[in-house]
C-alpha cells in the first residue's frame, strides 16, 4: 500500500533543550515538550506569551505607513459631518472588515456612514466604476476600502477629479507604484515599517479604528466587541497564525465561544459548535456560508447577518445565507464532476504540470474552490476559468514552490487584470489569448515546478505510539497549542507498525472508517479517512485480513457522541510497514 504523499519529517529537536524545557515548566510528556521545541518555544516566557497571548502584544497602528494621514481625514470626516462610504470585497476577510468598521464607524461613533460591497458578477473584484459612481451619485466625499484598492490607480484617480478623498486599507501586495490616496495602509507596503506584514484586510481596518480611538482618547472596548469578526477573517484568508494573527485569533475564538454576535452565535448553534471554538471550526461551518453569499446572490446579505442587532433578526437572515451555501454546494459538486471528467483521454492534461480548464457554463461564484480541489487532486498549479461579460473570468490555486502571482505576472501581457497572493489569484482574459496563455502558464509551470514532486508533501511532526495517546494529552496539551494555521500547524503524528483491528467500513460511498492497535486482536483506536475509499480501501482491507502491519499519518481528534468523548484519529494518509 503506497502512501499518496510524500512523509517529511521535521527534524527532532535536540534532547538536551527538550529535557530543560520540561524542567522549566515541569512538565514530563516528551511528545508535548519536543512540539514546543520544534515550534521554536524553548523558554518559559516564549511559552508564556505562546500560550496566553495578551492584548499588550499587539503593535502600535501608528507604526503603519500614512497611519497619521488616515486618522487625520477621519477626524476631520466626522467632525464635519461628511458621508462616508465602507467599500468592501465580496469574501469573508472583505465581509468581516466591512461589518467591523461600519459598526464601529456608525455604530459606535455615530458617523454618516454606508457600506457598499460589488455584485461578484456584474462588477468583479476590487473598486469598480459602479462602486465610486454610487459614491458620487449620493454624495459621498470619502471611501475607506478594505480588503482592496492597492491597485486602484485608476479609479482613485477619478475619485481625486470628483472631489472623493480615499483611504485604503489592504493586505495584498501592491504594485512598483501605489495609488495616489489620501492615505494607503497596506503592511506589505515597502516602504511601510509596521513590524508585522501578515495582517488581513479586517486586520488592517481594525487597526484604523484602534489609531482613531487612541489618538482621540476613546475607549477601546466597543471596538474589542467585533474580536469574534477578525477570528473568521484570520481563519478564512488562511494568514499565519503567528503574531498579532494568534492574538486576535485567540481573544476572537474567546468571544465566539462566550459571546459572540447574533449573526455568528447562530451559524454556530446550527452546526452544533460549542465552545470552545476552533479554527477548523469557522472554516468549515461558518466561512462557506457567509462566502456563499456572495458566490451565489449578493454578499450584502453576509453584511446584514453580521450586522443583525437580535436573535430573531439573525435567524431569518441566516437561513438566507445557509440556503445559498447548500445551493452552492450542488453546483460545485457539478463541476468538480465535469472538470475531473477531462482529463480522461487528454494526454497533455495529464502529462502536464499544470492545469487550466474553462466552461463558459461555469459558476462563477464557486471557480476558485473548484480548483482547490482541482489542485488536491493533481497536485499542481491550476487556473480554473468561466465567462463572463466577454472575458474569461477564474481562480488560480497553486502547490508548494510555485507563486502563482508571480507566474501571472510573466503572463501579464496576455491577462487584462490579475491580483491575489502567492498561492491564489484571479483574473481576467480574452478568449483570443486563452490557448496562448495556456502554453506559457505551462512553460513556466514546467520550469518553476522542475525540481519539485509531483506528489504533495505531507509534514510529519513526531512519531507516537498509540499506547501514548488520551484524552488527558488532547485536553490539557494539545489544545494550548492553538488557534492553529499556517506557521502554527495541527500537528501531523505518525504511528506504526499498528494492525487494522476492524474491516474497513466505507461511509457515504468515499469515506473510510477502521480501528488499528498495537496487535491485531486488541479494539484499538477508530480512524477516520475522508475520500479515502478509492486510494486505501483495497489496501486496508489486505491488511486487516492478512494482519498485516501498517504505518499511518493522522491529526488527534475528540470525537462527542450522547455526551461521551473518546479519541479519534484523522488519517491524513497510509502506507504498508516495511
Amino acid at each position: 500500500m503506497e502512501p499518496k504523499k510524500n512523509w517529511k519529517y521535521v527534524p527532532a529537536p535536540p534532547a538536551a533543550e527538550v529535557e530543560a524545557l520540561g524542567e522549566v515548566l515541569g512538565l514530563k510528556n516528551p511528545y508535548f515538550l519536543s512540539l514546543l521545541v520544534s515550534r521554536g518555544i524553548k523558554t518559559f516566557q516564549e511559552v508564556k506569551d505562546f500560550m496566553v497571548p495578551e492584548v499588550n502584544q499587539l503593535h502600535d497602528p501608528f507604526l503603519m505607513k500614512d497611519m497619521d494621514k488616515a486618522v487625520e481625514r477621519l477626524g476631520l470626516a466626522l467632525e464635519s459631518g461628511e458621508k462616508i462610504l465602507i467599500y468592501g470585497d465580496y469574501d469573508v476577510d472583505g465581509t468581516t472588515a466591512v461589518t467591523l468598521v461600519y459598526s464601529y464607524l456608525a455604530g459606535i461613533l455615530g458617523a454618516d456612514c454606508d457600506y457598499y460591497i460589488p455584485d461578484r458578477y456584474a462588477e468583479g473584484y476590487g473598486v469598480s466604476q459602479a462602486g465610486i459612481q454610487y459614491a458620487l451619485d449620493n454624495n459621498y466625499t470619502l471611501i475607506i476600502s478594505l480588503d482592496c484598492g492597492i491597485k486602484a490607480h485608476e479609479r482613485v484617480a477619478w475619485c481625486n477629479e470628483n472631489g472623493i478623498d480615499f483611504i485604503i486599507c489592504d493586505h495584498h501586495l501592491p504594485e512598483a507604484t501605489i495609488p495616489d490616496a489620501v492615505a494607503v495602509l497596506d503592511p506589505k507596503r515597502k516602504d511601510c515599517p509596521y513590524p508585522f506584514k501578515e495582517l488581513t484586510g479586517a486586520g488592517v481596518g481594525f487597526k484604523l479604528m484602534m489609531a482613531f480611538a487612541v489618538a482621540n482618547d476613546l475607549e477601546l472596548d466597543p471596538l474589542w466587541e467585533s474580536v469574534d469578526l477578525l477570528a473568521c477573517s484570520i481563519a478564512a484568508d488562511i494568514v499565519p497564525m503567528n503574531g498579532e494573527n494568534r492574538v486576535l485569533a485567540f481573544f476572537g475564538l474567546a468571544k465566539l465561544g462566550s459571546n459572540p454576535s447574533p449573526g455568528l452565535a447562530y451559524l454556530l448553534k446550527k452546526a452544533k459548535k460549542k465552545a470552545p471554538i476552533q479554527i477548523s471550526d469557522i472554516v468549515f461551518s461558518i466561512s462557506p456560508i457567509i462566502n456563499a453569499a456572495g458566490r451565489m446572490d449578493h454578499a450584502h446579505g453576509a453584511v446584514k447577518l453580521m450586522l443583525a442587532a437580535d436573535d430573531h433578526e439573525a435567524e431569518a437572515l441566516a437561513e438566507a445565507v445557509i440556503q445559498q451555501n447548500l445551493d452552492r454546494r450542488v453546483v460545485e459538486k457539478e463541476i468538480v464532476a465535469q472538470a475531473l471528467a477531462m482529463f480522461e483521454g487528454n494526454d497533455f492534461l495529464l502529462s502536464a504540470r499544470s492545469t487550466v480548464l474553462f466552461n463558459p457554463a461555469w459558476h462563477k461564484g464557486v471557480v476558485g474552490i473548484v480548483a482547490s480541489k482541482i489542485q488536491d487532486q493533481y497536485f499542481r498549479p491550476t487556473i480554473i476559468l468561466t465567462e463572463s461579460h466577454g472575458q474569461l473570468v477564474g481562480s488560480a490555486r497553486s502547490v508548494r514552490g510555485f507563486d502563482v502571482h508571480h507566474a501571472l505576472e510573466e503572463c501579464e501581457d496576455l491577462l487584462e487584470q490579475f491580483g491575489g497572493h502567492t498561492h491564489a489569484a484571479g483574473l481576467h482574459l480574452k478568449p483570443e489569448n486563452l490557448q496562448a496563455f495556456i502554453e506559457k502558464f505551462e512553460r513556466i509551470a514546467q520550469e518553476g515546478l522542475a525540481n519539485i514532486s509531483p506528489k504533495a508533501d505531507l509534514p510529519v511532526d513526531l512519531q507516537v505510539p498509540l499506547e501514548a495517546l488520551s484524552l488527558s494529552f488532547y485536553d490539557k496539551l494539545l489544545v494550548r497549542l492553538s488557534p492553529y494555521g499556517p506557521g502554527n500547524m495541527l500537528p501531523n503524528f505518525v504511528s506504526g507498525p499498528v494492525f487494522v483491528t476492524k474491516s474497513p467500513f466505507v461511509m457515504k460511498e468515499e469515506h473510510l472508517k477502521i480501528y488499528v492497535g498495537s496487535t491485531p486482536d486488541e479494539r484499538g483506536l477508530e480512524v477516520v479517512g475522508f475520500g479515502m475509499k478509492a486510494d486505501f480501501y483495497d489496501g486496508l482491507c489486505a491488511a486487516y485480513e492478512q494482519r498485516l502491519p501498517i504505518k499511518l499519518v493522522y491529526h488527534l481528534e475528540v470525537n462527542e457522541y450522547l455526551g461521551n468523548r473518546t479519541l479519534q484519529l484523522r488519517a491524513l494518509d497510509f502506507a504498508s510497514f516495511n
